[in-house]
C-alpha cells in the first residue's frame, strides 16, 4: 500500500506559496508509516518549528492498473475521503533551496491522518463539485472544492499510472487548496467532507 500525494493542484494555493502553476501533475510518495492512528493524539515533531496542515480529498484505489486511460480512470477508485498532509515547512524550504527531495519534510511518521470513513463515489451528485473544509479550534481555516483542481481525479489517475502501478488499497491525496498554515500544541483539528465530520485530532 502506498500514499501518492499530488502537489500544486490548486491555483490559489500555488500562489500563496510563491510557486509556478505546473503543466503536468506533480506527485510524491509517503510511506505507509505516515498513516496516523485515529483517536490518538498527534505529537508535534521535535525536528520542525513550522508544522503546517494541508487538508485534501483522498481517493481510495479499488483495483490494479497500469497505464490507465483517462476514459477508464473512474473505474479505478471506489470511494472518497479526506486526509491531512502534514508538512514540516521549514525543512521543505531548506530542501527546496538545495534542490533536494522533500521526504523528510513530508513523509515522516504519522504525517498522513486519514478520515475515519470513505464515502462511496456514487453518493456524490457531481464528482467535480465536492466541498471540504478544515476547522482548527472550531474556526474554519481551509475550504476547497474539487471543481477548483487544475487536474481532476481521472487525469491524476491516468498520469500517475504511467509511471507506477496502482494497487488495491493505495490512496491518492489530490492536492490542497489555499489557506494552509501552522499548527500549535493544543490545537484541535476537524475535517469535513461536505457536511460529514470525518476527521478529528489534537496536537500534543
Amino acid at each position: 500500500m502506498k500514499l501518492i500525494c499530488i502537489g500544486h493542484n490548486y491555483r490559489e494555493h500555488i500562489l500563496e506559496l510563491g510557486n509556478q502553476i505546473p503543466s503536468e501533475p506533480v506527485f510524491f510518495l509517503k510511506p505507509d508509516t505516515a498513516i496516523f492512528q485515529r483517536n490518538h493524539p498527534f505529537f508535534y515533531p521535535n525536528f520542525t518549528q513550522n508544522l503546517h496542515y494541508e487538508l485534501e480529498l483522498v481517493l481510495r484505489i479499488c483495483k490494479v492498473g497500469k497505464c490507465i486511460s483517462e476514459k477508464y480512470a473512474h473505474t479505478y477508485y471506489d470511494a472518497i475521503g479526506i486526509g491531512i498532509d502534514f508538512t514540516a515547512r521549514d525543512l521543505q524550504f531548506q530542501q527546496q533551496a538545495k534542490g533536494l527531495p522533500w521526504e523528510k519534510a513530508k513523509g515522516f511518521d504519522y504525517s498522513a491522518p486519514l478520515s475515519k470513513e470513505f464515502v462511496p463515489k456514487e453518493a456524490f451528485a457531481d464528482i467535480n463539485n465536492i466541498n471540504f473544509h478544515l476547522e482548527i479550534n472550531e474556526k474554519t481555516v481551509q475550504q476547497g472544492n474539487s471543481g477548483d483542481m487544475i487536474f481532476n481525479f481521472d487525469q491524476l489517475i491516468a498520469y500517475v499510472s504511467q509511471f507506477m502501478t496502482l494497487k488495491t488499497g493505495d490512496y491518492i491525496f489530490t492536492g490542497t487548496p489555499k489557506g494552509v498554515g501552522p499548527v500549535a500544541i493544543g490545537d484541535k483539528l476537524d475535517g469535513f467532507l461536505e457536511d460529514k465530520h470525518l476527521l478529528s485530532l489534537r496536537i500534543k
